[in-house]
């Protein structure tokens, strides 16, 4: 982040989790390609590995393949970055989701949802504060959904640590606007992604998104990644606590009339 220019990232250095994937590997892609240092984590060591090599093109891109939901994994992200020396953006981006009613999941599938999409951010962020203390522009983005915002027909799991995502930013840009860390979410729709690709395939269920869309359409990653970079820069200095929706107008969709 520079002075000169509040809308680059030259000289920063960032760590975005759930790297290679739908919105994680747009949001690695675009925060090189503003000139940012940027780590990525996620399980697959093929999956790290290609991502590396094709985003390199962009910028300076670093892959570890590490399990957030693992202490011992999130302890060894720590002493990588501490080893880059600096760290200046957190993109709390990790998540799964199954899609099912409260009553058929079992214990296993909550707690692995909750602790992929919840925990592991809070346990993230708390195990990289002194290294985002030690930057004065400091921002932390967790990737919420809209589903933390309104309700949807299933997903109670999901739907909740959503929006325990976006509380926590608020809570957590209180906590720390003394160190001068900023704390912001993005809420995106539905995105072409892997995660949803069941929706996107099934035209019964994709029509009905649509049709509750003003935009008329599904968002692409890189249009998430785009307002992750924004809250990442000096450009959004003057901005903590808040969530911005991605969702081509779909929480502001009340009754319309032709």
């Amino acid at each position: 982040m520079t002075e000169d220019n509040p809308w680059r990232l030259d000289g920063c250095t960032a760590l975005v989790t759930g790297g290679t994937k739908g919105i994680g590997r747009a949001t690695v892609q675009e925060l090189a390609g503003l000139g940012a240092s940027v780590w990525f984590v996620a399980r697959s060591e093929a999956d790290v590995r290609q991502t590396e090599e094709h985003l390199s093109r962009f910028g300076q891109v670093h892959g570890m393949v590490a399990d957030v939901t693992s202490g011992r994994d999130r302890s060894r992200v720590a002493t990588a970055l501490c080893g880059a020396g600096r760290l200046d953006v957190l993109v709390n981006n990790v998540g799964i989701n199954v899609r099912k009613d409260l009553v058929d999941y079992d214990e296993d599938e909550i707690h692995r949802i909750l602790t992929t999409n919840l925990t592991s951010a809070l346990l993230l962020s708390r195990e990289m504060c002194p290294l985002l203390r030690a930057s004065t522009r400091a921002s932390v983005v967790n990737v919420s959904s809209t589903a933390g915002l309104t309700g949807m027909r299933t997903g109670v799991p999901y739907a909740a640590s959503k929006a325990a995502m976006i509380q926590t930013c608020r809570t957590l840009a209180l906590e720390w606007a003394q160190d001068r860390i900023r704390v912001n979410a993005v809420a995106p729709w539905y995105t072409r992604t892997p995660l949803v690709e069941p929706i996107l395939g099934n035209a019964s269920l994709f029509d009905q998104v649509l049709a509750r869309t003003p935009l008329g359409r599904v968002a692409e990653p890189m249009e998430v990644a785009r307002v992750v970079a924004f809250l990442a820069m000096d450009a959004s200095s003057y901005v903590t606590g808040q969530c911005i929706a991605v969702d081509g107008g779909f929480t502001v969709h009340g009754m319309t009339w032709k």
